[in-house]
């Protein structure tokens, strides 16, 4: 049943998944570096923790055509919890609770949490990837980041959610 799959939503993100430019630095109405609130539902059985990879896949590189920019890596989120709030990125200790054992690591800015993206051009597609992992205990040093995160859950994956946006 399509109900029951593992998926993940944006209550910012509308029905024809346009990103708010609230979550962008861009022009009026932008609030610098808010993240965007988070849901999930249908986690898998067996999952002790959860990771996420925010990435503008459809940046430009003056090196190569298209190149993921990666904007928010998050890692060590438990499974008890069902979203993150609005604003969230920065402010593990400060929410408290299940909340305080997530590490957010380095986007492309090289800086830790979720940057909001200043574009070029409009009409780049967000990939929001939600992993549900077999494996609490990942080691990924002091520093967190998409490849570091991406190479420790290879063969921990239980499923994956993805919300895409256009801005």
């Amino acid at each position: 049943m399509a109900s029951d799959k593992f998926r993940l939503v944006s209550p910012a993100i509308n029905h024809e998944g346009k990103f708010p430019r609230k979550y962008t630095e861009e022009g009026q109405g932008a609030v610098k570096n808010i993240s965007p609130p988070l849901e999930w539902y249908n986690v898998p059985d067996g999952t002790k923790a959860l990771a996420l990879v925010v990435q503008d896949i459809d940046a430009p590189d003056p090196s190569d055509p298209i190149v993921p920019w990666t904007m928010w890596v998050v890692a060590n989120i438990p499974p008890t919890l069902k979203g993150v709030p609005e604003g969230f990125s920065g402010k593990e200790e400060e929410v408290g609770g299940d909340y305080a054992g997530i590490k957010e690591g380095y986007n492309d800015y090289k800086v830790p949490g979720w940057r909001g993206p200043k574009l070029p051009s409009h009409g780049h597609r967000f990939e929001f990837k939600l992993y549900a992992l077999d494996d609490d205990q990942l080691h990924l040093g002091n520093k967190v980041t998409k490849d570091k995160l991406l190479d420790a859950i290879q063969g921990h994956v239980l499923g994956e959610a993805v919300l895409m946006a256009v801005f």
